[in-house]
């Protein structure tokens, strides 16, 4: 359905108003940003700033709806034959091979993850977003294998591939905020998946298979 110019106004908005706050945070740091400065630098209200945006980390965090449900996605997505851990698996070594911006290999990147490292609201926002990450795959895992509401293993489950995820997510941070190129840390995060597969059991690695058909 196509966009309606008052819902196109209202994306360009928000976006503006969050292009504007990030910039800031970047320049300045999170906790020294207030939301009224923002309002101001983007010629806004600061009621207009929390309609678009209820908590001034969801400001910072703008883009987190697309990573709340990627591993789910990737799950639902997977290939016939293929397993939960495998597609995700699939899915990050083409991200990082791509040397993909959604997976932090970015000039610039740093910056972002020293206004997290030096915020503790960020850290905690961060922490939730993980949390929320693993319940929507859990989700995911119990719908796509028909386990019984109960059954423990799809929240384990999850909680080993969110595990792939976040380590190299974690190794891609550290090694941009010392200062690496985006190509060699792709590089060596293709071989850190690898290792990661290999201290993967048969049984995380075969779970939630695809029939065919």
């Amino acid at each position: 359905m196509a966009e309606g110019l008052r819902e196109r106004k209202k994306r360009q908005t928000r976006q503006y108003i969050s292009d504007v706050a990030t910039g800031l945070f970047l320049e300045r740091g999170f906790e020294a940003v207030t939301v009224a400065e923002i309002a101001e630098a983007a010629n806004v209200s600061v009621n207009t700033v929390y309609n678009y945006f209820p908590a001034k980390e969801d400001l910072f965090f703008d883009r987190s709806a697309g990573m709340t449900d990627r591993l789910a996605r990737w799950v639902r997505g997977r290939d016939a034959g293929e397993s939960a851990a495998r597609a995700v698996l699939r899915e990050l070594r083409a991200e990082v091979e791509a040397v993909s911006p959604r997976v932090g290999l970015l000039e610039g990147y740093d910056r972002f993850m020293r206004v997290i490292h030096e915020a503790p609201p960020l850290r905690s926002r961060l922490w939730s977003l993980q949390q929320e990450i693993h319940d929507t795959l859990a989700t995911a895992l119990r719908e796509e294998t028909g386990a019984a509401d109960g059954d423990p293993l799809p929240g384990l489950m999850a909680g080993q591939i969110c595990w792939i995820h976040q380590a190299v997510f974690v190794t891609i941070g550290q090694q941009m905020l010392a200062g690496r190129k985006p190509v060699e840390v792709s590089r060596e995060v293709l071989v850190l998946l690898d290792d990661i597969e290999d201290l993967l059991s048969e049984k995380v690695l075969g779970y939630a298979v695809r029939r065919a058909g």
